[in-house]
């Protein structure tokens, strides 16, 4: 009986951490993992202010931050649709923020396997974002001046990236990146969307009966309010925020998990 009890105790031990997700909250300069907290989600007006800090009180630049979210998107992408199976990919890109860390991803998933296409419709005049295109044009990258139709699209590409729209999105959907986000939404192929799904309140989530239902979303930094399990249901959910200063993740009291190993991404 002794033995049995024995036995009993190591196998809750082994299995009792399978269904807990360690959670990050930091204290001055010390950050700890947490299995008793849920991860929390930030509002908007909280997601534009946290860049803001990180570019004003930390000093991170505009490249520095779009080249650490195009390499965790990458990563999140290869993950779920790797380059075995998915081989081919379009990438769409919007002509802010959002844009240039889809324009990193692509540099990267050619390292990754990947034969990747550019759609990018409305092009920022910044060097910072004239860069990153020549970068794609010198890896190889097919860059399209021209949206092809969704059949030819279903049967060029086996993955989308949508990069169009970040968290300063607001309806309406201008019309030049109409025809962008309807590729998005009836191609019929599995959609990784870039912090936030193209279209959608940052927020409350999808509002149109027509929107984006993306396979995968990577949030960025810390995941939204839209990124709630309730919204997301079925959508796999990564995270890509293995940066943030630990003044930054106390003062907006983030619960964040903890990444494996030398990780990038971690699956929510």
């Amino acid at each position: 009986m002794l033995i049995k009890r024995l036995f009993g105790s190591l196998l809750l031990l082994r299995v009792a951490p399978i269904g807990c997700r360690g959670i990050m909250a930091c204290e001055g300069n010390q950050c700890h993992y947490n299995t008793t907290k849920k991860t929390r989600y930030l509002s908007q007006a909280e997601a534009a202010a946290l860049d803001q800090e990180l570019f004003n009180d930390y000093k991170f630049s505009v490249d520095q931050l779009m080249e650490l979210a195009g390499l965790s998107v990458a990563t999140a992408v290869s993950r779920v649709f790797p380059s075995s199976t998915h081989k081919s990919a379009l990438i769409i890109c919007g002509p802010g923020n959002n844009g240039g860390d889809g324009l990193v991803a692509v540099r990267h998933m050619t390292h990754f396997g990947y034969n990747v296409g550019v759609y990018y419709p409305k092009r920022t005049p910044k060097p910072l974002y004239e860069n990153l295109l020549l970068q794609c044009e010198k890896f190889g990258v097919n860059i399209l001046n021209d949206l092809p139709p969704t059949e030819e699209i279903k049967q060029e590409y086996q993955v989308l990236v949508d990069a169009l729209f970040g968290f300063s999105f607001k309806p309406p959907v201008r019309e030049g990146l109409k025809p962008a986000l309807d590729v998005l939404v009836n191609a019929g192929l599995p959609v990784c969307s870039v912090d936030i799904p193209s279209g959608w309140d940052v927020e409350n989530g999808p509002t149109l009966e027509n929107s984006l239902t993306p396979a995968l979303l990577i949030s960025l930094s810390a995941p939204k309010l839209c990124a709630k399990p309730e919204i997301l249901k079925e959508t796999k959910h990564y995270l890509g925020g293995r940066f943030l200063p630990p003044g930054i993740i106390e003062k907006y009291k983030l619960k964040l998990p903890s990444y494996p190993d030398q990780s990038q991404v971690v699956e929510l």
